[in-house]
């Protein structure tokens, strides 16, 4: 007997994000990292939950990661690991909390307009079949994504969607950065947390993007790392 694939649109789902900090320090300042690499990690791991009921869902800091004493030392807490992303699928509106610094922003737009292509190449994560697809962003940010059509909801990690499916997997190359889902629920879902946030500076995303660059406007490589990462 052949076994037939059960479809959800509620859901809660847990990512690993995983950073490259040797190679995203490398882009953002090559004397710097040849000073420092030895003294910093590999690799930086926090975790997010992503709860999604039909229509609306929300991104937002999941289970502590075990401390990294030398991240600290070197991002103090600029670490984009605090994130909060709200988003209505039905008007394509985002509300996305983001501390750059000092600053707390609470940044209200549309959802990105991303270029998919969608591939023959399959890869099973958490137990779902996933296709892939490569997508491009504002001409010039690359995307790569695993999604199921299992998990009826065009989500993904951060701001990112607009795919037939959830994505589970995701990378993206200029950021040395990926996230991948480690566990998924569809019983008992928390649904009640699904509520944008409301502290913050209000801006758009294009005001949220010139005042960082207005902030960042001398410090070379750093600030197209950082403008990415404020993007998705």
């Amino acid at each position: 007997m052949c076994s037939q694939a059960l479809f959800y649109s509620t859901m809660k789902i847990e990512f690993e994000k995983t950073v490259n900090i040797r190679n995203q320090v490398r882009d953002m300042s090559p004397e710097w990292y040849a000073q420092m690499k030895e003294q910093l990690p590999q690799n930086a791991y926090s975790y997010f939950d992503f709860i999604s009921d039909n229509n609306k869902t929300i991104y937002k800091p999941g289970k502590e990661a075990p401390p990294d004493p030398r991240l600290r030392m070197f991002f103090g807490n600029n670490t984009n690991d605090k994130n909060i992303v709200y988003c209505d699928l039905d008007s394509g509106i985002i509300i996305s909390r983001k501390q750059v610094f000092e600053e707390l922003f609470l940044m209200k737009d549309s959802q990105l307009n991303i270029k998919w292509k969608i591939t023959a190449d399959t890869r099973n994560i958490a137990g779902f079949e996933c296709r892939k697809a490569v997508g491009i962003l504002y001409d010039t940010i690359g995307l790569f994504a695993f999604y199921t059509d299992e998990l009826m909801v065009s989500g993904g990690p951060e701001s990112i969607n607009g795919l037939p499916g959830m994505i589970l997997g995701l990378a993206v190359p200029r950021l040395h950065t990926t996230w991948f889902a480690t566990k998924v629920e569809v019983n008992g879902v928390p649904v009640n947390e699904i509520v944008p946030e409301k502290k913050g500076k209000k801006v758009n995303r294009k005001e949220m993007i010139e005042a960082v660059e207005k902030a960042t406007k001398d410090w070379g490589n750093f600030f197209s790392i950082l403008r990415v990462s404020l993007i998705i």
